[in-house]
This record gives C-alpha cells, sequence and structure tokens, in this order.
C-alpha cells in the first residue's frame, strides 16, 4: 500500500578541479528540482473520481489543518453547500471520517469532529514509540541496498521542503514528512503497520499544527530528521531508535508545556 520511488541511477565517479565542483552544483540543482517535483507528486490528491471522493479529501485535510476546531459540529446541511454535493454524498464522506478517527458519530445527532486531549496525544505517542521505533530498528537491521535509496531519495525530497518549513509549503512538507517515515520502516512494515500509522500520523499531525504558534515550539526539525538518516545509513539501530523516539515524543512534551488557555483543550 505504499509506493516508492524508482531507485536513483548509481553515483558518479569522482572528478577532479573545477570540472567537480560544476558537476556536484549542477547535480544539486537538479536534485532540488527533482525533489520538488516528486513532493508535489506525492502532495497530489489521489485522484477523485467522484464529488464525493473530492469532498472526502478536502474535508479530511480542512480537519487535519484545524479549520474545524475540535468537538465542533459538522452540520449535513451546511457542508453539503460548501464541498458542493448532496446530503448523501457529504454523509458517505464523514463516514469514511468516522472510520480515520477524525470524525466521531453521534447516532441521531449526527457528527462532530473528534475531540483533541493530552490524554488523546498521550495514547497515540505511546502507540507510534512502540509500533514504528520497533519497525524502524528491524528495518535498519534487515534492510537491502533497495531499502537505503527508499530512505535517501526520502530524505532528500524532504530537505527540500524542510529548509524552512513555511505556511505556505507546511502541506507538501507533511506528505513528504510521512512518506520519509514510511521508507525507514519499509523493510520491516507489513500493509498492517502502515494503516495503523497512518492513522496515527493524522492523529499526530493535528497536534503537531496547532504547536506551530508555541513560544516554545522552535525546534529543528530538519536536524531531528537528519540525525535519523544518518544513524539509519550508518546501520546503528540502537541510535536510529533513539533518535526516533526523541523526535517522537517532541510534540507531546510541547503540548504538555504549552501555557494554559493557548491550545482548545487540556
Amino acid at each position: 500500500m505504499n509506493t516508492f520511488l524508482p531507485d536513483d541511477p548509481p553515483a558518479h565517479d569522482d572528478l577532479s578541479g573545477a570540472a567537480t565542483h560544476a558537476t556536484h552544483a549542477t547535480h544539486a540543482t537538479h536534485a532540488t528540482h527533482d525533489a520538488h517535483d516528486a513532493a508535489a507528486d506525492e502532495l497530489a490528491e489521489p485522484h477523485a473520481r467522484t464529488l464525493g471522493e473530492h469532498a472526502y479529501h478536502q474535508l479530511r485535510q480542512h480537519i487535519i489543518e484545524g479549520h474545524y476546531p475540535p468537538g465542533a459540529k459538522l452540520r449535513v446541511e451546511h457542508l453539503k453547500d460548501v464541498y458542493g454535493v448532496g446530503a448523501g454524498t457529504l454523509r458517505e464522506a464523514l463516514t469514511r471520517l468516522v472510520s480515520d478517527a477524525l470524525v466521531v458519530a453521534e447516532g441521531q445527532r449526527g457528527f462532530r469532529v473528534t475531540p483533541m486531549s493530552i490524554a488523546d496525544l498521550e495514547a497515540i505517542t505511546r502507540l507510534r514509540l512502540h509500533i514504528e521505533v520497533d519497525a524502524l530498528r528491524e528495518s535498519v537491521r534487515h534492510g537491502d541496498a533497495a531499502w537505503e535509496q527508499r530512505v535517501r531519495q526520502s530524505f532528500e525530497m524532504l530537505s527540500a521542503w524542510e529548509r524552512p518549513i513555511s505556511v505556505e509549503n507546511r502541506a507538501a512538507w507533511e506528505a513528504c514528512n510521512r512518506r520519509f517515515h514510511e521508507a525507514l520502516i519499509s523493510a520491516a512494515a507489513s500493509p498492517w503497520t502502515y494503516l495503523i500509522l497512518r492513522i496515527l500520523s493524522q492523529q499526530g499531525e493535528r497536534y503537531r499544527r496547532l504547536c506551530i504558534g508555541l513560544e516554545d515550539a522552535r525546534r529543528d526539525v530538519h536536524a531531528e530528521h537528519a540525525c535519523i538518516f544518518d544513524a539509519a545509513m550508518r546501520r546503528a539501530d540502537v541510535r536510529a531508535a533513539l533518535a526516533l523516539e526523541d523526535h517522537i515524543s517532541t510534540t507531546l512534551a510541547l503540548v504538555r508545556n504549552a501555557p494554559a488557555g493557548t491550545l482548545p483543550f487540556s
């Protein structure tokens, strides 16, 4: 259920003198352009064959981005006009979002955005630490050359979008971030692992976005990813696991330390 870019071509032999600098500069430029193009493809919404598919993807992204606050009532009669679909189609989209754990069905009372809380983020973090860190450790131990290529490509693509991360490129960065994390565990993960972690990642993204404006949220995410990447490429499974643990736990620490009243939950 996870698709990766094709393998990179083999690296060129080292050159000397001015030719080396010119070649490296050209390759760096091309690599950056390729990374941005690949990221744009990754970001692109899966082909919406129907208006219902389009409404589902849009509403899901709007919930993740916080356009609808935690616990907010999702009124079908209003939303069907916002997304340009009929009431039945909108209900189908909302039902799919219930499966994604982004919406809560309340029987005859309709739907609400899934609430958020520190306890909820603690549970999300705990599960990610258990599942994702273990999968990374196994991937580092047993990953082959193709796994290394996937990790390198996804890291290069992610790096092109996160120096720095801005409001304008946030959605593209999130897509590349997910791709990098999935590549890291791809030598050990099963389809079930990907499915569970994608649900957890969607939930985690809601919390990460809320942390953007916090005073203490100034973190060097690229340095965190680089630390994980370097350890993985060195086949240092313990170091890679510890780096990933720290990375995953940072959002929870930021939320716990947020001043009272700055977040829409407690």
